[in-house]
């Protein structure tokens, strides 16, 4: 069952043809990882399927609805999504970001009930941050705002999140605090994670589901099984990639790599379209 689906879809940036008759889906009840190169329309596509961006032509379904039929505070009552290094205003503290995740489920004036200060204490408890509530946002480290967002993401109680790049200028350590925090929300609480992610390895580790794209066309998709293979990776990023299973989790894993002196030829006929 699709949590998310895109037919025929032609996203454009003013004249420019970025991503051209994509079909899509996403897994319900899934973490998927869009992986890429730079500028191939990773976050274009992310963009598009959460309404931020509007494609040219094409659909896209949310839970089997037009999304382009839906009011915003609808989709905001469906769908959370994190942009690349989202800032807050100066001197906002945890509680009062998180608490505008309750904005869409508010009527009259705004007012908080007993319900939606529930339901923040609820998203501060699971991202492990109730004693950061008082403190300003900006004073937190980049892993502890990262988990702020997140938390503002599920005080909007939507089924489905999506995340552009959540891991970027974070450390090794952050990353980990970060992706595990994910994960553990999508196998405890049932959020559908879609993620565009740069790091291969950390795209297989948690993903059940990945999409390689390569100037917004879509190589492969499946599993990291199916999607971290030598010939994949050569006509996503062009590489010549050294894949072995890690032997903790036994995911595929890239070792090493070297750039491919010439340029893959891609057929048409490789190029996939799908709906799930």
């Amino acid at each position: 069952m699709n949590s998310i689906k895109a037919e025929k879809l032609d996203i454009a940036y003013d004249d420019t043809l970025i991503v051209k008759s994509l079909n899509m889906g996403i897994p319900k009840g899934k973490i998927t990882s869009i992986i890429g190169a730079n500028g191939c329309g990773k976050s274009t596509i992310l963009k598009a399927i959460g309404r931020i961006l509007k494609p040219k032509s094409g659909l896209v379904y949310l839970s089997g609805e037009d999304i382009s039929k839906l009011s915003t505070k609808d989709i905001a009552k469906k769908m959370a999504i994190l942009p690349q290094t989202p800032t807050a205003p100066n001197g906002l503290t945890v509680g009062e970001l998180v608490a505008y995740g309750r904005f869409p489920h508010q009527r009259g004036f705004g007012n908080l009930t007993p319900e939606d200060k529930k339901i923040i204490s609820w998203a501060l408890s699971v991202t492990k941050l109730t004693e950061f509530e008082n403190r300003e946002v900006d004073t937190l480290s980049g892993g502890q705002r990262q988990r702020v967002w997140i938390a503002m993401a599920l005080a909007q109680q939507t089924d489905l999140i999506l995340l552009d790049e959540p891991t970027t200028y974070l450390d090794l350590a952050h990353q980990l605090e970060v992706l595990k925090l994910l994960f553990d929300l999508n196998r405890n609480q049932g959020c559908t994670i879609v993620m565009v992610l740069h790091d291969l390895n950390l795209a297989s580790r948690f993903s059940d589901y990945m999409i390689a794209i390569h100037k917004g066309t879509i190589i492969e998709h499946g599993s990291p099984q199916k999607v971290m293979t030598r010939e994949v990776l050569k006509k996503t990023f062009h590489i010549d990639a050294e894949i072995v299973n890690e032997p903790k989790s036994g995911r595929p894993v890239c070792l090493t790599y070297d750039i491919l002196k010439t340029v893959p030829i891609i057929p048409n006929s490789e190029m996939r379209a799908f709906a799930l």
